[in-house]
């Protein structure tokens, strides 16, 4: 699926390492290719980051649920070190540049592949915003230039890709045939992992075939429980690789739950209203 380049680098004790791509790739997702994934990096977009830091806490709590991996801010993979070690990060390096006004997307580089090798992270996630006007072209030079740099250290890149922005302001930013069309430019300009959004349609299948690469749905809004299984049964069912989990991770009162349902989804292929039941057994106590 993709190519098996080398990062060569040197340890503290001045001893050669080399970590191939596919190495990091098999840090992100489980033996079965497929990943269940929290996204912890709120703080860099938004203000509205109830339950991120609670949820940082307990991270050893969400891997022994199911939890594959995380994406991090450089900031939490400081305050979280400790807690961060039980798991596979990824690192957000870009951020809002207007964080009081999400609606806009206005982003830019804050770190890079060097900082992601300093935090032993797995992997490097930045936004894309297609149809943006000129934030289409600078989102693209940066994801671009990021690419490069990554590979020549075999750093996996994940494409946050969002058609006109980050909410559904329109028909076209929620239409199957324009997410796909984005994904596949993410892909021509260097990304190894596309993350985008899913509308719950059939033509959801045109986002994964188009993208040529590995994709993982967006958590999307908090919404009901059972509800939100059902979709993200659907986005495994038309070929998504897995799931990047902001949200309906953070703010449910049983996030360990969600993890194991969702993990039981993704890994197991199970039926949403089993894993309705796992959500409700699995328990939150802290």
């Amino acid at each position: 699926m993709l190519g098996m380049s080398l990062g060569v680098f040197f340890d503290q004790e001045g001893k050669l390492n080399i970590l191939s791509k596919l190495r990091r790739l098999n840090q992100i997702f489980a033996s079965d290719g497929r990943a269940v994934v929290a996204a912890l990096d709120g703080f860099v977009f938004s203000k509205a980051t109830t339950g991120i830091d609670a949820t940082s806490a307990r991270i050893a709590r969400l891997v022994d649920a199911g939890l594959d991996a995380a994406l991090v801010t450089y900031g939490q993979a400081q305050t979280y070190e400790h807690e961060l070690t039980k798991v596979t990060t990824i690192l957000r390096v870009d951020a809002s540049t207007d964080v009081y006004d999400p609606s806009i997307p206005k982003t830019a580089a804050f770190f890079d592949v060097n900082d992601a090798l300093k935090l032993d992270a797995a992997g490097i996630v930045c936004m894309t915003f297609p149809g943006a006007d000129s934030r289409e072209s600078e989102s693209h030079q940066m994801l671009a230039r990021l690419a490069r740099q990554a590979a020549e250290w075999s750093m996996p890149v994940i494409a946050e890709t969002l058609p006109f922005g980050y909410p559904i302001t329109s028909t076209q930013s929620d239409d199957p045939h324009y997410i796909a069309a984005a994904a596949r430019f993410s892909a021509e300009l260097g990304a190894d992992i596309i993350k985008t959004r899913f509308t719950g349609t059939a033509d959801d299948a045109l986002i994964v075939k188009n993208a040529s690469r590995p994709v993982l749905a967006l958590g999307g809004p908090k919404t009901d429980t059972l509800t939100y299984f059902k979709f993200v049964y659907h986005c495994i069912e038309v070929g998504a690789r897995g799931v990047a989990v902001g949200r309906n991770i953070t703010q449910d009162p049983n996030p360990v739950g969600m993890v194991a349902a969702l993990h039981a989804l993704v890994h197991e292929n199970v039926k949403p209203e089993l894993a309705f039941d796992i959500y409700k057994r699995q328990t939150t106590n802290d």
